[in-house]
Parts: C-alpha cells; sequence; structure tokens
C-alpha cells in the first residue's frame, strides 16, 4: 500500500476570520497520524523485525555454546562483554542486544524513518497536500521529528524487550553482580535496564536529526535514506581512526556505549553526560539547519 493511499489527515476546522493559527487539536492529531502511518508500514515493521531477531539469535547462540558448561564470549565488563555474564542472569541479555544493535542496527532503521520523514512525502507527491492544512512547515517538521523520536525509544523498547523475553525464557533471573562487583536486587536491575534502555534512545537524536536535515535537502526518499546511512557508515569508520582522536569526542556515536556505566556502583557520569550533551548540541543544530532548508524550500510535489 503507497504512501499516498495510506496518508489520512486529520480533517481540520475552517479557520475563524482573522485567524491563522490551527487548532491545537489538529496538531494533535496529525501527530497521531503520523505516528499510525509510520508504525503500520511494512518498512517499519520489518526494521523491528530484524530488531527484535538480534536478541533471539545471540540468545540462543550464547545458549548452545554454553551448554556444556563452558563460558561465553570473553571476559570484561563493558559493551558486548557483557556476554560473559549472561548464563547468569537472563537480564544482561538486554545489555548485551542493545550494545550489539547500537552502533549499526539501531541507529540504521532510525537513519531510514529520518531520511524518509520529508523527501519520502515530497516522492509520494503528499507533501503539499500536508502543507495545505493549516499546520505550517515549522509545525509539520516538528511533528516529524517527535514522530522520528518516538520511533528511537519503540525501536529501543523493541530490542530490550525481546532480549528480556528470551534472556527469562532461556536463562535464570535473580540478582546479579554490577561492573564494580557489587550485588544488586533483580528489581533495581530491571530499573537500571530500562534506564538504559532510555539513554540508548536518546542517544540516537543526534543521527536522527541528521536524517531529518539530509531529508529537507531532496524530493527522493531512497536517496535520502541512503545518504543517512552512508553517513552513519563514515562516522563509524571514523571513529575507529587512532590518528583522528581529536575529533573522534564531536562524533555522534563517540560516547554511545557508554551507557555501561550506568552499571556501575557509582555510576560514572561523566561520559554518559558528554553524549547526551552531544546529542542536544546535533539536534539543535541539525534540527535548526532542517528547519532553515524547509521553510525556505520551493515545494514543487
Amino acid at each position: 500500500m503507497s504512501r499516498a493511499e495510506t496518508r489520512q489527515a486529520p480533517a481540520a476546522p475552517a479557520p475563524a476570520p482573522g485567524r491563522a493559527r490551527p487548532n491545537p487539536l489538529w496538531t494533535f492529531g496529525l501527530l497521531r497520524s503520523e505516528l499510525v502511518i509510520t508504525v503500520r508500514r511494512w518498512r517499519t515493521l520489518a526494521l523491528l523485525g530484524v530488531l527484535a531477531a538480534v536478541p533471539v539469535l545471540v540468545g540462543i547462540a550464547v545458549k548452545i555454546e554454553t551448554g556444556d558448561g563452558s563460558t561465553a564470549g570473553g571476559g570484561g565488563g563493558e559493551g558486548p562483554a557483557f556476554i560473559a555474564q549472561i548464563t547468569n542472569n537472563g537480564l544482561f541479555l538486554v545489555f548485551t542486544a542493545l550494545a550489539a544493535t547500537l552502533p549499526f542496527f539501531l541507529p540504521m532503521a532510525v537513519g531510514v524513518v529520518a531520511g524518509d520523514a520529508i523527501a519520502g512525502e515530497a516522492s509520494s507527491g503528499t507533501l503539499r497536500y500536508l502543507l495545505v492544512a493549516p499546520a505550517g512547515r515549522t509545525r509539520l517538521l516538528l511533528t516529524k521529528y517527535t514522530t522520528v523520536m518516538a520511533f528511537c525509544v519503540l525501536a529501543t523498547l523493541v530490542v530490550a524487550g525481546s532480549a528480556l523475553l528470551v534472556g527469562a525464557l532461556l536463562f535464570p533471573l535473580g540478582d546479579l553482580t554490577t561492573i564494580s562487583g557489587t550485588r544488586i536486587s533483580f528489581a533495581e536491575g530491571l530499573g537500571r535496564a530500562l534506564l538504559i534502555a532510555l539513554v540508548v534512545a536518546a542517544s540516537l537524536l543526534g543521527i536522527a536529526a541528521l536524517g531529518l536535515f539530509v531529508s529537507t535537502l531532496t524530493n527522493s526518499g531512497i536517496a535520502a535514506m541512503a545518504t543517512t546511512i552512508g553517513l552513519l557508515i563514515t562516522v563509524q569508520i571514523l571513529d575507529q581512526i587512532p590518528q583522528l582522536h581529536a575529533l573522534q569526542p564531536y562524533f555522534f556515536s563517540h560516547y554511545w556505549l557508554s551507557f555501561a556505566d550506568l552499571m556501575r556502583a557509582p555510576v560514572y557520569w561523566d561520559d554518559l553526560v558528554k553524549n547526551l550533551g552531544l546529542q542536544a548540541l546535533y539536534a539543535a543544530v541539525f534540527g535548526s539547519a532542517a528547519w532553515a532548508r524547509f521553510t525556505a524550500k520551493d515545494i514543487s510535489a
């Protein structure tokens, strides 16, 4: 089903004489419509399916590897090294799955949705139709970015939820040991898992704003998605080159795995604060650039 066929903009009430401001209820209707259309799109469902499958594959692989009593993965405590703790507590599968999907799968999914936000409407001929309604370009752009942010949360929770379910089915649950070696209750560990998922979702706001900006530069949804993913891969590669160590702290992906510090006691906040601050900076810069481009763009489709 095409975008034009599924697009159902909320009916806007006739504006009163002398009033140009749209009804706030219309804005919420537009946001609800965007959220529903984005989630129901087959491409989005396929992306969420892939994200949900990653924890399943990791859990099954660990279960098979440790079937003879051996230890999964290597030692350590950060990022993918959480895998060594999965056999002791299935909750660690949540941390492992987020660490495994954050470098590429999660930002790729967000890049696809963000890149298609404006350019996809233009390529399908629905952008001008949306702008006929009394929303205005700024309001429409904010609605699109809010939708992408909601997808960031949804995609992250899909990974975490799938990992928690698989971890509970394949491995024991209970009190867990933090990276610092202290013991915390399962309830506290579950709370930290939720907090980590929210931090991971917030870590995607930079790539979301970048993708939205790219989406305003072209009328081709495919080109915008490909460009956003290409920029993601390029930044990931540059972040691994030692000679660029002076620039790497400014890459939006540099502090992504800092969420592991939430599993310390006490929590190390330095890299977490840097990560969230960097995402806010990217959101402000590229969000402003997207607004400047979109409000001045000649809409012909």
